[in-house]
């Protein structure tokens, strides 16, 4: 599964990225730091799955999430937070994300949760 990394947070998409280089089922294909350079990348790298942070510079995650579900209606987005992922769970879905994920928990919930998407 080809893998674009979405979040302001360079620490935050490095960690990520060391989390999947490990895995063989998952390819990092490419980063982005904001609203518009996750669009763009969606659209240049083509990517089965976007992990997007909902806090971005310009839109954020979920209004982000709404305009790449319209584009691209196959792209499977994860929403990345480090607020309550239950209160941000209903949000997230009907933004068209198929979950959230709280950012203190990637080391050891980020890949089971993917296997669950």
């Amino acid at each position: 599964m080809r893998v674009l990394i979405a979040d302001d947070n360079k620490l935050v998409r490095r960690g990520i990225a060391g989390i999947l280089s490990g895995e063989k089922d998952y390819e990092v294909c490419g980063e982005a730091s904001d609203s518009i350079e996750t669009f763009n990348k969606a659209g240049e790298l083509t990517p089965d799955l976007i992990l997007l942070d909902v806090s971005m510079p310009g839109t954020n995650g979920l209004n982000t999430a709404q305009i790449l579900r319209q584009h691209f209606p196959a792209l499977k987005i994860l929403i990345i937070s480090q607020h309550d992922p239950d209160q941000l769970l209903p949000r997230s879905l009907e933004a068209g994300a198929q979950g959230c994920i709280d950012k203190a928990r990637l080391a050891t919930a980020l890949l089971p949760t993917l296997r669950n998407l």
